[in-house]
């Protein structure tokens, strides 16, 4: 089958676009994981951390699709919602839009770039929940805030929440950062265990000063990734409940793929985040793929020419966080 689709990246965190609005492709769900494990193999032509299906929907502007590199699928992903959002936007002539995920129909919009020329849109990161058996984590408790988990470190505290996908999150200094904990403790909850049967997205947050944090995050179903959008949504709103940052304030989030904004908004203990960042196209390509034969050609790439104004914006965060001393 010959395909089109467009690279692009939200914070780093990159994707390959798959038009099913205006193409006529007809993909099974076994399909849908078999390209997303082919294309994402970062030792092929292509790469990424997952691809984003945008789709028809029948009440909304369009309809996003998240599969994870492993062929999972994920119920939201905040970095794709961007690049879905400027899509949908830019097919239909909009500056604002509703796009239909797994689990909830979130809002999107346009908004003055974060850095000079670096597109930029702003989406909605909900629902939020507090309960572990939404996440699900098995605990004999009904939320996790700023606590231990022993069977995981004696030292670090985490809190449990899913926007819709499950993050565990923890506040940190800069030793604890670096040490390399991260790594062991994403990999035990992402293998088979009693604690954590769906595995969880792992972040490591470390508050720079008032209104920044920098976020690291592993994600499930992929590794370490430059960034994830709904964990630096769910990271900032972990920092308002412990009184680091202020609810319906810009939180500057910055990572390793660059910097977005945050802004947690509260309404009868009921939480919403904005997440604002780039939406960066790299190239489109066309691709022929052969799924029995477990291979793929690209017959046409041509690139765009956004990354380079993007790496500005990535410079000037990494030069904030070498004075930070990360």
């Amino acid at each position: 089958m010959q395909i089109e689709l467009i690279k692009g990246h939200g914070s780093g965190n990159d994707f390959l676009l798959i038009d099913e609005i205006t193409n006529s492709y007809s993909f099974s769900e076994q399909e849908r994981a078999k390209i997303a494990t082919l294309l994402c193999d970062r030792n092929s032509e292509l790469g990424a951390d997952g691809i984003l299906f945008i789709m028809n929907s029948d009440h909304a502007d369009g309809r996003m699709r998240v599969f994870n590199t492993d062929g999972s699928e994920a119920s939201m992903c905040g970095n794709g919602l961007r690049l879905v959002a400027r899509y949908v936007c830019e097919m239909k002539g909009l500056n604002e839009a509703i796009i239909e995920t797994m689990k909830a129909d979130l809002k999107v919009s346009k908004q003055q770039d974060i850095y000079p020329n670096v597109t930029t849109y702003q989406v909605e990161i909900s629902p939020v929940s507090f309960f572990l058996e939404d996440l699900p984590l098995k605990l004999d408790q009904p939320n996790l805030l700023n606590e231990k988990i022993p069977e995981l470190s004696q030292e670090l505290t985490f809190s449990a929440l899913a926007v819709p996908n499950p993050h565990l999150i923890s506040v940190v200094n800069t030793e604890q950062l670096q040490s390399g904990v991260q790594k062991e403790i994403s990999e035990k909850v992402n293998i088979p265990n009693e604690r954590f049967p769906d595995g969880v997205n792992v972040s490591f947050v470390k508050s720079l000063a008032e209104g920044s944090i920098y976020v690291n995050t592993f994600e499930r179903g992929v590794g370490f990734t430059n960034a994830c959008g709904t964990a630096m949504s769910a990271s900032s709103l972990v920092t308002c409940l412990q009184g680091l940052n202020n609810v319906e304030e810009i939180i500057n989030v910055f990572n390793n793929g660059g910097r977005v904004q945050c802004v947690v908004h509260e309404n009868d203990e009921n939480y919403s985040i904005d997440l604002i960042g780039n939406a960066t196209y790299m190239y489109q390509a066309q691709v022929e793929i052969d799924l029995e034969r477990e291979s793929f050609s690209v017959s046409s790439k041509e690139e765009f020419t956004e990354q380079s104004t993007y790496e500005k914006l990535q410079a000037d965060a990494q030069e904030y966080l070498q004075k930070a001393g990360l």
